[in-house]
């Protein structure tokens, strides 16, 4: 779902994106309410703020039918990671994914689902055609 390059998602951003992937569309004061239990006027600002932000950011729609404005995830969980894993790819200067997906593997280590996923995965890569550099 995502195409274009994004800007970083900050902490509170992520908070909001979960409670939208695991709940579907909602309301600012639902999401508020989520993120904030019983919180004040001041935190339901504060989430209509970052619910702006990711509107801008094109990973959150609005539907504005109603006088009462519902919101939803535009991205996935698997494309905010992806744009994470680039960026900090990027930033350490190496630009390429597999030392840090390396460095996780060694430092958390797989259960037996993980690993027999994670072959999965590079087999389908290998037979699509790796990309070569």
């Amino acid at each position: 779902m995502v195409r274009k390059r994004r800007q970083a998602v900050t902490d509170a951003e992520l908070a909001v994106l979960k409670i939208l992937w695991e709940r579907g569309p909602l309301t600012a004061r639902v999401i508020a309410e989520e993120v904030y239990p019983g919180g004040a006027e001041s935190e339901f600002a504060a989430i209509h703020s970052f619910l702006q932000r990711l509107e801008r950011k094109g990973l959150v729609g609005r539907d504005r039918s109603s006088f009462v404005h519902v919101f939803s995830a535009r991205c996935t969980q698997a494309d905010v990671a992806g744009e994470e894993l680039k960026t900090l790819a990027q930033r350490l200067g190496q630009n390429s994914l597999a030392p840090l997906i390396m460095q996780l593997i060694a430092q958390k280590g797989l259960t037996r689902k993980e690993l027999a996923e994670l072959r999965k995965l590079l087999d389908e890569h290998s037979r699509s055609g790796a990309r070569h550099e």
